[in-house]
């Protein structure tokens, strides 16, 4: 197992989480990146002309004389990594999908239709039987399945971790990074000595994708899961590392320590807990006052891990916490090849 060759596509390659993607495929003991694609104005030209590469990780030169193909099917691949903006994704990934490709995609356009696996594949990989509801439906001889928001993946797997207790309701506050906004992103006179308390669309995600997330998959269809979610959301100057100060509501009135314990102790399904993306730890606690940080706990578990710290009793709710996530490793490109991978053996192919 994990010794066969998958060709693989990445859509959307000069952008930053493309980069992200191509980083991680360099040395991806399944994949075999066979086709980059990009824009008009990237189309015909070598990858490493193309791409302005914001990574302090090399490119690696196999990309790098790639030539850039255009945005649409017809190369020979077995899935595709789809890095799209989601205004073009919600007009191009279909494409794919009808021509029987495998589409991974992290652009939110499709995440909450009704069809469509939104999966984290150490919280809900059963929800990827939903792709074969998805080909009945649409006809489609592929398929597509996407990720959550990037700050979604902070939030998440806590709760999936506090689920036995009976998650109610919860409050979420995020400071979130700059490589979320992409490339140029915020003007540096707007965000160097400042913090912007306002992100299109993000409260919305947050309020919503982990309700599906977290939900029962019954009869072809996710029943969301039954708890209220509060949210507000803020870009900081830092680089990367979405930051989340969540307020917890239980059914069950549990300590700071037993809740500790439980996040510690959560571990990815078996089915899933091989893949090369998989930890053997999803979640990091930390016991310090100070942490989790940015700059020192992102790259916990290769930027896969979430990192959980300053967990104490809430004297408006349950628990209050503070998690951390990678949002361009673990929230973006990690979780799109964690996804095509249980994908993949989801279909039986590994």
């Amino acid at each position: 197992m994990g010794r066969k060759r998958f060709r693989v596509a990445v859509l959307g390659a000069t952008g930053m989480v493309g980069q992200w993607l191509v980083h991680l495929l360099d040395r991806h003991p399944w994949f075999q990146v066979v086709a980059l694609t990009g824009s008009d104005r990237s189309v015909g030209r070598p990858y490493g002309e193309a791409c302005r590469w914001l990574l302090s990780a090399p490119m690696p030169p196999w990309a790098a004389s790639m030539i850039v193909q255009p945005t649409e099917p017809g190369f020979e691949a077995d899935l595709v990594l789809s890095a799209l903006p989601s205004e073009i994704a919600r007009e191009v990934e279909p494409r794919f999908a009808a021509a029987g490709y495998l589409v991974a995609s992290n652009a939110s356009a499709y995440r909450m239709a009704s069809d469509v696996p939104l999966v984290m594949p150490d919280v809900n990989p059963d929800h990827l039987d939903l792709l074969s509801r998805q080909r009945e439906i649409r006809g489609w001889s592929g398929a597509l399945l996407t990720n959550p928001n990037c700050t979604t993946t902070a939030v998440v797997l806590p709760l999936k971790a506090l689920m036995p207790y009976g998650v109610r309701r919860a409050h979420l506050v995020s400071l979130q990074a700059l490589s979320g906004a992409g490339y140029p992103g915020v003007p540096a006179l707007e965000i160097v000595d400042n913090i912007l308390p306002y992100i299109a669309g993000e409260e919305e995600k947050l309020e919503r994708e982990p309700r599906k997330l977290l939900g029962r998959l019954a009869n072809g269809a996710v029943r969301e899961a039954d708890l209220a979610l509060s949210a507000q959301t803020n870009r900081v100057p830092t680089l990367d590392g979405h930051l989340v100060c969540l307020s917890v509501e239980l059914a069950e009135r549990i300590s700071p320590e037993a809740a500790m314990r439980a996040m510690a102790a959560y571990r990815p399904p078996e089915e899933v807990a091989d893949l090369p993306s998989a930890v053997p730890q999803p979640i990091v606690v930390r016991t310090e006052p100070d942490r989790p940080q940015p700059r020192l706990d992102r790259m916990a578990g290769g930027g896969m891990s979430v990192v959980v710290g300053r967990v104490q009793p809430c004297p408006v709710f349950t628990l209050k916490f503070v998690a951390l996530t990678h949002n361009t490793i673990r929230g973006a490109a990690g979780a799109a090849l964690f996804n095509a991978e249980a994908a993949l053996r989801w279909a039986g192919r590994v």
